[in-house]
């Protein structure tokens, strides 16, 4: 089964979704997906320009708006914009979908939306280095070591692996590591995932992509769905 139709209705219903909840708001798709370059393994790219009154609220409720798409597993946010007043970079992962389909949301302010280097060296818009789940971390450099494989690049791969284990004190495993730890190759596109069906494993995924400028093992935290309202970690 083509999965590509199932990411594209979600994608489109994400941007209707926020553009409905904020007036005046307005989303713009990014990275592969907008450039026609997606594969299987694409995570979704999305910028949410808002208001710069509304730019806090927004926040505050962006978990349970994306709620009414499909329930949410995982919400986390970069810490390279933890604390900026008018940008952050949400990592948003659904339940019961790939890993891989990771939508990535970048949510600025109306009056930045035309600056990509907003924030970007400004030390009080960092969280603390402790703010950083290195386990979270590490899991989501074995799902971009995945998807390199899949994509036919060890070398990414074992690189990806090798930071992996050093966010959690370990040696790297080598190549032999690489392919114990991914396991076989993703044909046919991607699984739903063992974490989606409530197993309790993390997962993210990894590259950098244009305006939203994220990195290669980006953190997310695995729990299951919640109800009610969510606070962003």
């Amino acid at each position: 089964m083509d999965p590509e139709p199932d990411r594209q209705a979600l994608t489109h219903a994400v941007r209707a979704v926020l553009e409905r909840d904020c007036p005046g708001s307005r989303t713009l798709l990014l990275g592969s997906l907008a450039a026609g370059t997606a594969d299987h393994f694409s995570d979704i790219d999305v910028e949410w320009v808002v208001p710069d009154e509304a730019f806090a609220a927004c926040l505050a409720r962006v978990a349970d708006v994306l709620g009414r798409v499909r329930p949410v597993a995982a919400v986390r946010c970069d810490p390279d914009y933890r604390h900026s007043d008018r940008r952050r970079l949400l990592f948003v992962r659904f339940a019961e979908l790939p890993l891989f389909w990771r939508l990535d949301l970048s949510v600025r302010a109306e009056s930045v939306a035309d600056d990509p280097d907003y924030d970007r060296q400004n030390p009080r818009a960092r969280a603390r280095d402790d703010a950083w789940s290195r386990p979270a971390s590490a899991l989501a450099n074995v799902v971009g070591a995945v998807k390199a494989l899949a994509r036919h690049r060890p070398e990414d791969a074992r690189g990806l692996l090798d930071r992996g284990f050093a966010r959690i004190g370990e040696p790297p495993r080598g190549a032999a590591g690489a392919r114990d730890a991914a396991g076989s190759r993703p044909r046919g596109g991607p699984r739903r995932s063992h974490a989606s069906r409530g197993r309790g494993t993390p997962g993210a995924g990894a590259g950098t992509t244009g305006r939203t400028g994220r990195r290669a093992g980006d953190p997310l935290r695995s729990h299951p769905p919640r109800r009610g309202p969510r606070r962003l970690s």
